[in-house]
């Protein structure tokens, strides 16, 4: 498994200033707001904007703390401030992850026969179970060539897009998904993947799998794809770690598509017996 940078630090002769206040314009968070979270003064806080005060790395890892700053470009503000970087970036094939992978091969197999895969930043899928496996049947050889990318392959008119039922729905929550990672973590290549996927065309549909007879009142947005014949409902859950201290870590997010209706629970547990 590799890991992938989600994008290019910001260089350090910027200087904090700048940098800081596009953060925090990019939140909506007045300069007094801000002062106020971080136990600081509204005057400081334009002093460090404009130049004229260097903060601290305390500081720095304060303010980026409280505008929700991710934890690559946590190390692009220190840099820019003069300081080291403070969060190291291990590739995820590294033997100091070896409990980290370990760990999440277990968690996704401990979900089977439900499927589950681990996406690094770029959604590049660093592990998935036999559930998503079954899902990926049929598939072109093209669109599974590593990386193996999760909204390329759920969007594109020759992967899961022409099986997805509810796709005008499940689309436009997965492009507004990645539109607000895009805003957060300010990554170009998130960007031109959105560009990307955005551009597919929708693809046609030749038949539909039969409906269940009695309608089900979902709990949330679900994405019904269909299978051997069958529509199968899924509603996906998404977990991250909680105080990552390392970049690879950080960007590291496990997704489990629970079911979303009984008949979906009997068929995988049928898959499974």
């Amino acid at each position: 498994m590799t890991s992938h940078p989600s994008g290019t630090a910001a260089p350090a002769h910027r200087g904090v200033g700048p940098l800081l206040r596009a953060w925090r314009e990019q939140r909506r968070v007045s300069q007094l707001e801000l002062a106020l979270r971080a136990g600081s003064s509204a005057r400081h806080i334009s002093f460090v904007e404009t130049g004229r005060s260097r903060p601290s790395e305390e500081m720095v890892l304060r303010l980026a703390e409280h505008l929700d700053v991710p934890v690559r470009e946590r190390n692009a503000l220190l840099l820019a401030a003069g300081h080291a970087p403070r969060y190291p970036q291990t590739p995820l094939d590294d033997p100091a992850l070896d409990a980290l992978r370990a760990g999440m091969e277990r968690l996704i197999q401990g979900y089977e026969p439900y499927p589950a895969l681990v996406v690094d930043a770029l959604y590049d899928v660093q592990a998935a179970n036999r559930g998503v496996l079954m899902l990926l049947d049929g598939i072109p050889d093209h669109l599974l060539r590593p990386p193996l990318n999760a909204m390329r392959l759920t969007l594109h008119p020759e992967g899961l897009a022409p099986r997805i039922v509810n796709l005008p729905e499940w689309r436009g929550h997965l492009l507004a998904q990645l539109e607000r990672q895009v805003a957060l973590r300010r990554s170009e290549p998130l960007r031109r993947l959105h560009e990307e996927v955005s551009a597919y065309p929708a693809p046609e549909r030749a038949g539909r799998a039969e409906e269940p007879a009695d309608p089900v009142a979902y709990f949330a947005l679900p994405m019904r794809i269909e299978h051997e014949g069958r529509v199968l409902s899924f509603t996906s859950s998404i977990s991250t770690f909680n105080t990552p201290m390392d970049v690879t870590v950080a960007e590291l997010a496990i997704e489990t598509l629970l079911p979303a209706d009984p008949a979906t629970v009997k068929y995988l547990q049928s898959l499974d017996s």
